[in-house]
């Protein structure tokens, strides 16, 4: 496969400045744009060349390693399994924690190359303010590999801390990179899609309690008053029936042209993507995989619908950032997951360009202030003119094509969410206790724990099954 003309700029620069003694290089790419084919072929060159011995990568997640290994291995065309004669090993940062002394010693004895995927889920300048992966990147990499390069999308973390080997302008405090291809050059060279972002709206919102009912004029104006948290907004199901509806019938156009287009349904927890799934089954006759943590084998999943010719994916934090399934042209944002760096990624997996006929890439999402922010930034980055944010009101039915003007109502009856109370008898002296709080944690907000930011979700390592890993690089020492 020929290098893209920003691919090409970005490894001779890289290779100058490593030649120039620099050894760390980092690359900001907008999702979708290739990154992971540019570093296969600054690694193949840096293999070839006589510069480095190894090859170790570490992304954020099995499938994106998987990924990087399988494109490591066609470009060289040298094994990336990390057994003895590889020339080295993909990795997810969740095994930095869990590599021994054998394995670092690799830095000691070799020349060795990095590549960190999205290194933007590193923290740390030094060991003191470091994230768990930050604080091994600092202690084994750092000064100890021939040279690194650090990948991203999106150069910023949501709790701001300083992202591990990067450097940063004063006063702005921007991250200083080395090299920048952005969504507006992608888009005029022909690398990504011009987005397209839905935002659902509804003029007839009702919430029911005890005292009164209260009517409310937009998503807006109702999550304002901090009566209705935005989970229960995504998991109503007549908010829920009508984004599916909408993407459903955007897909199919698409699949007019592309018969193996797919779309992505991001949803905030496990039971969530239950819901969804059953809803689609039951109105709309629609099956649809669902992958998630749970799953005993999430990464061969994704690997199947890549090739597949299933319509729908319903993914929690499985399908967010570096995943490459290049028919995803449609997604939903069904995740109370409100971050920008988030919103960008899941944005990123439509937007990758390919050969077929249409090149359509809609995100359909509730009308939420800060998700609505991060549209129009994004329209900012498109470089021509173009409704890239449209606004759309949930009609009287789900299956109508026309808006007749009268909003289909959403209701939300919090009198059947109080929690009943329940008598418990202790010694002789009776306790009342509200059933769904015990030590100030309530139960629907541990229940969805995982998806309460995106750094848990991606840091999450106790509830995967932890995988065996061959480190046989260990016995070239």
């Amino acid at each position: 496969m020929k290098l893209r003309k920003w691919q090409s700029a970005c490894v001779h620069k890289a290779f100058k400045k490593y030649l120039n003694g620099i050894t760390h290089f980092l690359a900001l790419a907008t999702p979708g744009a290739g990154k992971t084919f540019m570093a296969s072929e600054l690694a193949d060159q840096l293999l070839k060349g006589g510069f480095v011995d190894l090859i170790i990568c570490f992304s954020p997640s099995s499938i994106v390693s998987q990924d990087f290994s399988e494109s490591l291995q066609l470009k060289t065309q040298e094994r990336f399994d990390g057994l003895m004669g590889a020339k080295g090993h993909s990795l997810t940062y969740q095994n930095l924690q869990y590599l021994d002394e054998n394995f670092w010693q690799l830095f000691h004895r070799y020349r060795v190359f990095v590549i960190f995927d999205e290194i933007h889920h590193c923290a740390g300048s030094n060991i003191d303010n470091a994230n768990a992966w930050g604080e091994q990147i600092i202690l084994n990499i750092q000064d100890k590999a021939k040279y690194t390069l650090a990948l991203t999308g999106t150069p910023w973390r949501s709790d701001a801390a300083p992202i591990v080997l990067s450097n940063y302008l004063h006063p702005s405090n921007k991250i200083s990179c080395d090299y920048v291809y952005g969504l507006a050059e992608a888009i005029q060279d022909d690398v990504c899609r011009i987005p397209q972002i839905i935002a659902v709206d509804n003029n007839n919102i009702s919430v029911v309690d005890d005292e009164e009912t209260k009517t409310f004029n937009s998503f807006k104006s109702l999550l304002s008053q901090s009566i209705i948290p935005y989970q229960e907004i995504i998991e109503s199901e007549e908010v829920i029936k009508y984004v599916i509806s909408s993407a459903q019938k955007k897909l199919s156009a698409i699949r007019i042209k592309n018969s193996d287009a797919a779309g992505l349904i991001v949803a905030s927890s496990v039971e969530h993507a239950r819901q969804i799934s059953t809803l689609m089954k039951a109105c709309f006759n629609e099956d649809a995989v669902v992958v998630t943590y749970r799953e005993n084998e999430p990464t061969s999943i994704i690997q199947q619908f890549r090739h597949a010719q299933t319509k729908w994916i319903i993914s929690v934090g499985m399908i967010s950032e570096g995943t490459n399934i290049p028919r995803l042209q449609v997604c939903c944002h069904l995740t109370n997951i409100k971050t920008e760096m988030h919103f960008r990624q899941i944005l990123g997996r439509i937007l990758r360009m390919t050969s077929s006929k249409n090149q359509d890439a809609v995100m359909y999402m509730p009308a939420e202030p800060k998700l609505l922010e991060y549209a129009y930034r994004v329209k900012q980055d498109v470089p021509f003119e173009a409704d890239v944010v449209k606004f759309e009101k949930m009609s009287t039915n789900v299956e109508d094509d026309v808006d007749d003007g009268v909003a289909h109502a959403v209701k939300f009856d919090k009198t059947k969410s109080n929690p009943p109370k329940i008598e418990i008898k202790l010694n002789g002296f009776d306790s009342v206790s509200e059933h769904a709080t015990f030590d100030g944690v309530n139960k629907t907000v541990d229940e969805h724990f995982l998806t309460s930011s995106y750094e848990k979700v991606v840091n999450i390592f106790g509830r995967f099954k932890q995988e065996s890993i061959a480190l046989g690089l260990s016995e070239l020492r």
